[in-house]
C-alpha cells in the first residue's frame, strides 16, 4: 500500500512503497516521509523570521522619517532637484520622451545621474507626487534589503547567524538614515544583495538561469547609480571560482547584466549620438576626488563642481562652460577630464596607492549619523509661525546677561541690543555657549526659533534641559565664498513627554577654526497637542541599541566573523559575502567616495559581525545542552 503524508499545500507522494499492517496499526514514517515535512518547517521559520526582521527594519525607518522629515530635504539639495526635475519631465512626456531627439530629455546635462532613479520618481509620481511617498518606497526596499542579509547568511550558516546579521541591519541608524533621503543610493544596493543571494543559491544547485538573473540584478542596480557598472566583472570571477566546471556561466552573467543596461547605452547613442555606457560624471568624480587629498592643490585641480566648471572655462576660453558640467562638449570635457585624472596617476602612483588605500579603510567606518530620537518628533507643521504668538522670547540683553559661557569662548551685545556676538574657543566639539532656561509643559509641540548668522567654523544648535537631555538638535556650516548678509532662522522642533525646563546650546562641531557668529532673539513656539507618544517605550529601546553602531564595536566583530569563515575554511561563503566589499575597495577607492556611495559595505559588515555573534550563541547554546544532558543522564 502506498502512503502519503499530507500538509496544507496537499498531499506529498511517497516515492517508498511498505507492506501492509494489520487493522488498527499505524504505518512506520520513514525518511521520504519525514524530510518533506522538515523542509516545510524550516521554510515556515524562513518566512515567519524574514517577516519579524522586515517589520523591524520598517519600523525603526519609518520612525527614522518622522524624525527627519522636516530635514531630508536639506540634504543634496541640488542633486535631488535634478532628479525631481527629469522624473517630471518623464511624467509629462511619457516614455516616447526618452528616447525622442527634441525633448528636454535631450541635453546632456541630464547625463549627469542614470535614469534609473528618475523612471522610479515618475513612476511614483503618476500616483501622487510626494516625497513621502517616494521615502515610504524606499523605506520598504531598504527592510527588505535587511531580510536578503538575513537570508543570505541562512543559506552560508545557519539562521541564528541569519537572525543577527538581519537585526544588525534593521536596527542600524546609518542604514535606516540613507533610506528616508531623496536620494538612489540605498535603494540601489537591494539588487545588488539579492544577486549575492542567487549567488549564495547557485552554490548548492548552479543553474543557467540562476546567474542569467545575477547579472540581471546588477544591470537594474546600474540603472539606479553608475557605480555599481564593473561590478559584474566581479560576480563573473567569483562565478568561476564556486564553479569551476560550469564556466559558461560566468558568460551568462555578464550576458544577464548586458540584456539591461545597453537598452540605456543604445537609447544615448540615438538621442546622443555619442556612446555613453550608463551616464556622465565620472570624469568630473575622478578629479574632485584627486583633489580632496590635495589639500595644498599642488596639482591644480579643482575640488568641486564649480571650479571644475570655472579652470575648464578659462583653460579652453569657452565662457559658455562656466554654469553647466555637461553641456555643451560635455563627452568631449569627460574624456579630457579622465584623462587629466590619469595623467595625474601615473605621475604619482605611490601617492595615489596612498588614497586608495585611505579611501578603502575609511569604507570600514561606521557614519556617524543620527540616533533614533527618545522622544515621538512633531506633528505639527511649522510653515505658519508667523500666524502664532511666541509663549517665551529672550532678547538679547536676557541672552548676554543670564546665559553662560564657556572658558575661553565670548559672548557679547552688540547692533544696540539687539544681537549677541558668539566667539568660540579652539575645542573641535566643546559647548561654547548655553541661553536661559524656558519652561514647557508634558505632551506638547513646540519650536524654537534661533536667528543665527555664521561667520566662520561650524556649530551644532541643541535644545537641552538642564540634565543633558537633547530634545532638537542641528549643525550650521560656514560656507566658504558666502556673504554672511542675512540671518538663517534655524528652527528646532520637538515633542515633550514631561514637564521640563529647555534652554539653546550652542557647541563647536569638528570645526578647523574658531566658529563665529551673530545670534538674533530666542523664541519658543506651542504647537497644539503631541501625538504618537506611545512610540517613546520602543524608541528608548532602540535608541539605546543604537549607540552601540559604531566602528569600535562593529568592525573588531566583524573581522572575528571573517576569521572564523577563514578558520573553517569555507572559500565559497568567503567568496560570496567578499566580491562587493572587495569591488568597492578596488574600483570605487579609485574616485571620489562618499559614504552613501559605499553603503553597501556596511551590510557585509553586519553580515560578518553577524556570524560572529550568531557562532558565539550557537557555542554557547551547545555548551548549556551538553551540560544539561550530562546532568540528565546521571
Amino acid at each position: 500500500m502506498i502512503y502519503s503524508a499530507t500538509v496544507s499545500g496537499g498531499p506529498l507522494p511517497v516515492t517508498r512503497c511498505m507492506q501492509e499492517k494489520p487493522a488498527g496499526s499505524s504505518p512506520p514514517l520513514n525518511a521520504t516521509e519525514i524530510v518533506p515535512r522538515r523542509h516545510l518547517s524550516g521554510l515556515q521559520s524562513r518566512v515567519a523570521l524574514g517577516v519579524i526582521i522586515f517589520m523591524v527594519a520598517f519600523g525603526v525607518r519609518v520612525l527614522t522619517w518622522h524624525d527627519t522629515r522636516l530635514e531630508v530635504g536639506k540634504v543634496q539639495t541640488a542633486v535631488v532637484a535634478d532628479y525631481q526635475r527629469v522624473a517630471l519631465l518623464l511624467r509629462d512626456g511619457g516614455v516616447s520622451s526618452f528616447f525622442s531627439r527634441s525633448s528636454p530629455l535631450s541635453d546632456l546635462n541630464n547625463l549627469g545621474h542614470p535614469p534609473g532613479y528618475s523612471l522610479l520618481l515618475a513612476a511614483i509620481y503618476s500616483f501622487k507626487q510626494s516625497d513621502t511617498a517616494v521615502q515610504f518606497v524606499q523605506i520598504a526596499a531598504d527592510a527588505l534589503s535587511a531580510v536578503m542579509i538575513f537570508l543570505i547568511l541562512s543559506e552560508l550558516f545557519s539562521l541564528c547567524t541569519g537572525v543577527v546579521a538581519g537585526l544588525l541591519a534593521a536596527l542600524s541608524p546609518q542604514l535606516a538614515w540613507n533610506s528616508v533621503l531623496l536620494l538612489p543610493d540605498s535603494i540601489s544596493v537591494l539588487p545588488i544583495l539579492i544577486a549575492v543571494y542567487l549567488l549564495t543559491r547557485a552554490l548548492r544547485n548552479p543553474r543557467l538561469i540562476t546567474f542569467l538573473f545575477i547579472g540581471i540584478f546588477i544591470g537594474l542596480s546600474c540603472w539606479l547609480r553608475a557605480n555599481a557598472m564593473l561590478l559584474t566583472l566581479f560576480f563573473a570571477a567569483a562565478t568561476l571560482i564556486v564553479t569551476p566546471k560550469h564556466r559558461q556561466f560566468a558568460l551568462i552573467v555578464v550576458c544577464g547584466a548586458l540584456l539591461i543596461v545597453l537598452p540605456l547605452t543604445i537609447r544615448n547613442a540615438i538621442v546622443f549620438h555619442r556612446f555613453v555606457p550608463l551616464s556622465l560624471g565620472a570624469g568630473q568624480t575622478f578629479l574632485e576626488g584627486i583633489a580632496d587629498y590635495d589639500k595644498d592643490g599642488r596639482l591644480g585641480v579643482p575640488a568641486t563642481d564649480m571650479g571644475i566648471m570655472k579652470q575648464e572655462a578659462e583653460l579652453y576660453q569657452r565662457p559658455d562652460y562656466y554654469g553647466t558640467l555637461f553641456n555643451p562638449d560635455g563627452v568631449e570635457r569627460e574624456r579630457a577630464r579622465l584623462s587629466r585624472g590619469f595623467a595625474i596617476v601615473r605621475a604619482h602612483p605611490f601617492w595615489f596607492a596612498g588614497v586608495m588605500a585611505k579611501r578603502g579603510a575609511s569604507m570600514l567606518r561606521l557614519e556617524r549619523s543620527r540616533l533614533l530620537s527618545r522622544e515621538p518628533a512633531i506633528t505639527h507643521g511649522i510653515d505658519n509661525l508667523n500666524k502664532l504668538y511666541a509663549s517665551v522670547t529672550i532678547d538679547a540683553e536676557q541672552l548676554e546677561t543670564r546665559g553662560t559661557v564657556a572658558p575661553g569662548a565670548l559672548a557679547t551685545g552688540n547692533n544696540h541690543g539687539m544681537t549677541v556676538s558668539l566667539s568660540s574657543n579652539s575645542n573641535k566639539y566643546g559647548e561654547q555657549f548655553r541661553g536661559p532656561m524656558m519652561p514647557v509643559r508634558a505632551g506638547v509641540d513646540y519650536v524654537v526659533t534661533v536667528p543665527l548668522r555664521l561667520f566662520d567654523g561650524r556649530m551644532r544648535v541643541n535644545v537641552e534641559n538642564i540634565k543633558g537631555k537633547v530634545y532638537a538638535s542641528e549643525v550650521i556650516e560656514y560656507v566658504e565664498g558666502a556673504t554672511a548678509t542675512e540671518f538663517q532662522n534655524v528652527r528646532l522642533p520637538f515633542a515633550t513627554i514631561d514637564d521640563d525646563e529647555i534652554q539653546v546650546v550652542w557647541a563647536n562641531e569638528a570645526a578647523t577654526a574658531r566658529s563665529a557668529a551673530e545670534i538674533g532673539w530666542i523664541q519658543l513656539y506651542e504647537l497644539g497637542p503631541a501625538k504618537y507618544l506611545w512610540t517613546h517605550g520602543p524608541r528608548l529601546v532602540v535608541h539605546a541599541i543604537q549607540k552601540l553602531f559604531i566602528t569600535a564595536v562593529v568592525l573588531p566583530m566583524a573581522i572575528c566573523g571573517l576569521l572564523i569563515v577563514i578558520l573553517k575554511k569555507q572559500s565559497s561563503a568567503i567568496v560570496a559575502l567578499t566580491v562587493v566589499p572587495i569591488y568597492f575597495f578596488t574600483v570605487q577607492s579609485a574616485v571620489h567616495t562618499e559614504y552613501r556611495y559605499v553603503i553597501a559595505v556596511s551590510y557585509f559588515l553586519f553580515a560578518f559581525a553577524g556570524i560572529a555573534m550568531g557562532c558565539g550563541f550557537d557555542f554557547v547554546v551547545q555548551k548549556l545542552t551538553e551540560r544539561v544532558q550530562s546532568s540528565t543522564s546521571r
